[in-house]
């Protein structure tokens, strides 16, 4: 499956962007889909996950509340809605799919990843 992540640009601190991710290639529909994020010189870290039937989603600590993960499988497409954005929330974005079809932070589940797309929140 191929994964394409957009959405990305330079915000204000406080303000608001929608991450998109569309599947091709195959339908994730069966998948579990995870947001995932890079900063400069920092390793990889997990954000979110949303299990194969949008049931069970999963947060890291730092952006519960704030961020919003959710799926539409008819379109192949995952979103994470990202408000109250700080300075810290600057990073590549990631998305990728998980066969096992349950949400998890475990990076090592997800196989296929998309490209990634900036997000710059300014101060």
């Amino acid at each position: 499956v191929q994964l394409q992540a957009s959405g990305g640009g330079l915000v204000q601190a406080g303000g608001s962007l929608r991450l998109s991710c569309a599947a091709s290639g195959r339908t994730v529909s069966g998948y579990a889909m995870g947001w995932f994020r890079q900063a400069p010189g920092e390793e990889r870290e997990y954000v979110a996950a949303i299990s194969w039937n949008g049931g069970g989603t999963d947060y890291v600590d730092s952006v519960k509340g704030r961020f919003t993960i959710s799926r539409d499988n008819a379109k192949n497409t995952v979103y994470l809605s990202m408000n109250s954005l700080k300075p810290e929330d600057t990073a590549v974005y990631y998305c990728a799919a998980a066969p096992r079809g349950i949400a998890t932070m475990n990076i090592w589940e997800y196989d296929s990843w998309g490209q990634g797309t900036q997000v710059t929140v300014s101060s």
